[in-house]
């Protein structure tokens, strides 16, 4: 339930009770001594989801420039009087004042924005190098990302071009300034011995997941941003939706920070179009979820020329954020279908090569043991051979034919389809005796024959 009060100026009383008599709603009236200009304050409970309808037939009453509308939170309301209203005024979303009100409130000053941004990504990036997906959750209960995304849309859907502007650059620059400290992180720790000398980010399986964006990384947005504008219009749980905000968005910027520092293009370029995805899609589906509830700006009641302007400005920026987002949706098809290549392509080696084995001679005594595909998303796309390790295992003391990589070399080829560099580890067993029962077998090979 909300308390509705309402400062009411001078030769304005009798629309507004009137306005309220017509609305059925149970009002009181004080007079109000305190400034000149205003000769009554009126004030009334109504349930959250008719504030918007009740200020609305006020505000038709020609007094929105001169009085003061304050709208507060009741712990109880006792009468049986309200039982009509809240029947009448069912619902679950709150008015567009207190909505505007939540999004002014939830990007905080410029000085504490980047404060928490700057300190969420030193986390997450320190995170990122550990392989900690723990960290990397615990910086994102800092972030404060979500504010922005919600201002922009609540902006949009009521005309609100301070709160558009506003949310707009603080996403913006605070992702920019979120990939130059994960930069500056990574070029820092290189340096040190906080992390293993010669290290390859992209074996690190954090990272690589945040280097191989697909479909399913755009439903974490998307989820995200419709999750963001409901926990805002219902009140509820927005911490844990920052949070999921937050993931969307700051592990790939970091990501595409230390890709920078360790002078991998591909691996910052990845990160960014995967914060971009992610952005584009958070702040699409919150203005489009705020749109269909039913939130518009207040002159839109007032004639058909402000409704229209309003449905022109969300139509165009909706019709920018889904093109850009299906543009940039391109490259996460192309990682989904050769990520589903490259896997599909490793199982056929290892058949392939378990076939090539079991073809051979009893005599031989070998036995396929792995194959390893060295053979990525980024390969396929710009047509570079797959690489195949392929360990096979011997009894101790046998050897395999000289021309045996060559032929599996050959085999696999002719099995895949592809061209493939194919090299072959031997490993080396011997088998204890009977009643011993067990097993020895060297755990790398310590022959490589390569082609």
């Amino acid at each position: 339930m909300r308390l509705v009060q309402v400062l009411v100026p001078e030769g304005k009383s009798e629309d507004v009770l009137e306005a309220l008599d017509g609305q059925g709603i149970d009002y009181a009236l004080f007079e109000e001594r305190g400034r000149g200009e205003f000769e009554a304050m009126v004030q009334f409970p109504v349930p959250p989801e008719g504030v918007e309808e009740i200020l609305d037939s006020i505000y038709a009453a020609g007094i929105r420039e001169d009085a003061y509308t304050i709208v507060l939170p009741t712990e109880t309301v006792v009468s049986s009087r309200l039982a009509m209203l809240s029947e009448r005024f069912g619902g679950t979303r709150i008015s567009r004042e207190e909505l505007l009100a939540r999004a002014r409130d939830a990007s905080p000053v410029n000085s504490t924005f980047f404060a928490f941004l700057v300190l969420s990504t030193v986390i997450a990036t320190a995170g990122l190098l550990l392989n900690s997906a723990a960290t990397i959750i615990g910086a994102m209960v800092v972030a404060p990302l979500m504010g922005p995304a919600i201002s922009a849309s609540v902006g949009t859907v009521l005309n609100r071009q301070e709160l558009v502007r506003r949310g707009v650059f603080l996403q913006v620059a605070g992702l920019i300034a979120a990939i130059a400290t994960g930069a500056l992180f990574g070029l820092v720790v290189q340096g040190t011995q906080l992390i293993p000398p010669n290290l390859d980010i992209r074996e690190v399986a954090q990272i690589a997941e945040r280097t191989s964006p697909n479909f399913l990384s755009l439903f974490l947005a998307l989820g995200s941003g419709i999750a963001g504008a409901i926990s805002i219009m219902r009140n509820a749980g927005s911490a844990l939706v920052g949070v999921a905000i937050a993931v969307a968005l700051v592990p790939p910027a970091a990501t595409s920070g230390l890709g920078i520092a360790w002078g991998l293009p591909g691996v910052a370029l990845a990160g960014a179009v995967l914060v971009v995805v992610n952005l584009l899609a958070i702040n699409l589906t919150a203005m489009l979820l705020f749109y269909f509830a039913g939130y518009r700006p207040e002159e839109a009641g007032r004639g058909e020329g402000a409704g229209a302007t309003t449905r022109r400005a969300v139509r165009s920026r909706a019709a920018f954020l889904v093109g850009a987002l299906a543009a940039l949706s391109v490259v996460l098809g192309l990682v989904t279908l050769t990520s589903f290549q490259a896997a599909a392509y490793e199982a056929d080696v290892n058949r392939a090569a378990q076939s090539f084995v079991d073809q051979l001679p009893a005599d031989q005594r070998v036995s396929f043991e792995r194959a390893e595909v060295d053979y990525r998303p980024a390969d396929i796309l710009l047509g570079e051979r797959p690489r195949v390790d392929v360990y096979i295992g011997v009894r101790f003391g046998d050897t395999i034919p000289e021309d045996f990589a060559d032929r599996m070399d050959a085999h696999l080829t002719e099995q895949t389809g592809r061209e493939v560099v194919t090299r072959v580890g031997v490993i080396e067993g011997q088998t204890a005796t009977e009643d011993q029962g067990v097993t020895a077998r060297l755990p790398r090979p310590n022959t490589l024959v390569a082609v």
